[in-house]
């Protein structure tokens, strides 16, 4: 059973401000990603970036299987929101964006304005079926990617842009302790019984401060001494599954020509017992390279009419 997360980068029906310019070029898109999901063959599959939800509607008629598509109802202000593609019935537990109670307001313009919500909902959802069940909660975090007033992706000066930094940071992080709130709901008394799997565009590496603090209690994480040694705090642990991940394909994004795994999927202990492997991109054999990936730079309107994702599929194969 093949669980993943994917960024499907600004999947809209064409005509509007941020999709295809025409058909044609939509249509490309659509077969190009409508491939890869084919190649996963997913049970359960996270995605961003759905702009519209009738774009997503259509990809689902290009799928192999019986997909169905469930929705945030929380997207952000162009429009963009989290969702699943499952091939097996979900019910919703829960669609937030609010910031925890004790989370004040991040600023996020140098006028002052702030924001008390993530920009985009967070969603969970839950499955079972007679062989297995989990529950899974998807989120895409504030971009790294900078916009500055009036619409511009260049800074005036080098102070505008490291404001914007910080800003972007501070939102990045309120919304990673939303994530981890909601997951600690969904975990509840212990992650030891619980199969929960966190997962999603966390827009940061795997050392980032923003992305672990998903994690929960530090000390087990994969590949560290204390991993093997059960203690207290595997109850409420997240593991991210980064480490399982083979090194050459240990990316799903490139930018100005660098590798970035920004993409993650975490597990509770009870579900990390069942995971047989984890990769990027669609399943392939052992030891094999990550299909290329487009290099992209700060602006996103220079990939407006181009085919497929600048992203790719992170995933884990689970036992039942």
């Amino acid at each position: 059973m093949l669980v993943g997360t994917w960024n499907l980068e600004n999947l809209y029906r064409p005509g509007g401000p941020y999709g295809p310019r025409d058909k044609a070029t939509y249509e490309a898109k659509l077969a190009s990603l409508a491939a890869t999901v084919n190649r996963l063959r997913p049970t359960l599959l996270g995605v961003q970036e759905v702009g519209d939800p009738a774009a997503l509607d259509d990809l689902v008629q290009l799928l192999d299987g019986r997909y169905t598509a469930t929705l945030s109802q929380y997207p952000d202000e162009r429009g963009i929101r989290v969702g699943f593609l499952g091939d097996v019935g979900v019910r919703v537990v829960a669609d937030t964006a609010a910031f925890p109670e004790a989370v004040r307001p991040v600023q996020v313009d140098d006028g002052g304005r702030t924001a008390d919500r993530a920009g985009r909902g967070v969603l969970a959802v839950h499955f079972s079926t007679r062989a297995t069940w989990l529950t899974a909660a998807v989120c895409h975090l504030k971009s790294k990617l900078l916009g500055y007033p009036g619409g511009r992706f260049m800074p005036r000066d080098e102070g505008e842009r490291a404001r914007y930094a910080a800003y972007a940071l501070e939102r990045r992080a309120a919304e990673a302790t939303t994530v981890r709130a909601l997951a600690d709901t969904l975990i509840g008394e212990d992650g030891r019984r619980e199969r929960v799997a966190v997962l999603g565009d966390f827009n940061d590496e795997v050392s980032a401060a923003s992305t672990q603090i998903l994690q929960g209690p530090p000390g087990s994480e994969i590949g560290t001494p204390g991993f093997d040694h059960a203690d207290k705090g595997d109850a409420k642990r997240l593991w991210n599954v980064a480490p399982l991940i083979p090194e050459e394909q240990r990316y799903s994004r490139v930018y100005a020509g660098h590798r970035e795994l920004i993409d993650h999927v975490f597990v509770s202990h009870e579900l990390l017992g069942h995971v047989v492997r984890a990769g990027t991109g669609a399943p392939r054999g052992e030891g094999a390279a990550l299909e290329p990936l487009p290099s992209v730079g700060g602006d996103p309107q220079d990939r407006r009419d181009a085919p497929g994702s600048d992203h790719a599929p992170v995933w884990i194969d689970l036992r039942p």
